[in-house]
């Protein structure tokens, strides 16, 4: 029997999946939810444990939802006892003064409220290669080590709530511009007629070279867009990135063009593939078509 305590993950989409998978790996009893129990059932056949209601068993619990306010609908539909003292870590994207209200409607209820977004794919965090960035209470991060050490290859503490959200934006601004940019570096290189493998190997082992490359080049050059993290998804993050921006007074023009390029694959059904789809787009452009989702 293992000596950890049980920690819940509820939504069993690709992230908390691949979440739950690396708190069993390590050896955490895992009580799992989802909406729809059938998307569960693998990490069922792997020993986790199937709730309605992970709160009621574990003292922290990992909510991988859309958005911050998802976390909170679910956590009151799930409130049928008084929960003071559990940890809440909302590992989702969100925007900043979102996850603010919500940390702070949570915790006059006594939970202790974590938002603790990951800066990598799924496939990445799977291999404990992704970043952590939390905020909320210090001591509440504190109480989580365990769980940092667990899930992430380096983890960040940011400060008070909205600090993580904010992190998590900016480096995901820089990730899909890197994406953006190899996409469109491997058209080019087709277009002049060279081989897309021999112009990845190369950018691999040049000063071009980004850790973007590793996860994201193979995909591109084989065609294969099996989702690791959906491009939906991170439509979604520019947006928000667009919106934080002019909040505070900034402008983000290469953001802007990227935004098009993304809502352009998702008109076209690309949205469900993975984000390294939009090149795509790209190569589409020069034709003047529209993109093909197969």
């Amino acid at each position: 029997m293992s000596q950890l305590e049980p920690v819940g993950v509820v939504g069993t989409g690709l992230f908390g999946t691949a979440l739950a998978e690396r708190l069993l790996a390590d050896g955490f009893p895992v009580v799992v939810y989802n909406r729809t129990r059938a998307n569960a059932d693998p990490l069922l056949a792997r020993g986790a444990v199937w709730s309605d209601n992970p709160l009621v068993s574990c003292q922290r619990v990992i909510f991988s939802l859309f958005t911050s306010d998802q976390v909170e609908q679910v956590f009151e539909r799930m409130n049928s006892q008084p929960l003071a003292g559990r940890i809440v870590v909302d590992t989702s994207t969100s925007d900043p003064q979102l996850t603010v209200a919500v940390g702070e409607r949570l915790s006059r209820s006594g939970v202790r409220y974590l938002e603790a977004p990951f800066s990598g794919s799924s496939e990445q965090t799977r291999n404990r290669q992704s970043t952590a960035l939390v905020s909320g209470d210090r001591a509440v991060f504190n109480a989580c080590s365990d769980l940092w050490d667990c899930l992430a290859a380096k983890t960040f503490y940011v400060g008070p709530w909205g600090n993580a959200a904010k992190m998590k934006l900016v480096t995901n601004l820089v990730l899909g511009l890197n994406r953006a940019v190899l996409s469109e570096g491997l058209v080019f290189a087709k277009s002049v007629g060279l081989n897309t493998d021999d112009a990845l190997e190369v950018l691999l082992n040049s000063p071009a070279y980004s850790r973007t490359m590793d996860a994201k080049g193979p995909k591109m050059v084989s065609g294969d867009f099996t989702p690791q993290a959906r491009l939906a998804q991170h439509i979604k993050d520019v947006r928000l990135m667009l919106a934080e921006a002019a909040r505070g007074g900034a402008t983000l023009p290469i953001s802007a063009v990227h935004l098009e390029l993304l809502e352009r694959a998702e008109a076209a059904g690309l949205g469900d593939l993975d984000n390294s789809a939009i090149i795509r787009v790209i190569q589409d452009l020069k034709l003047g078509a529209a993109p093909s989702p197969s």
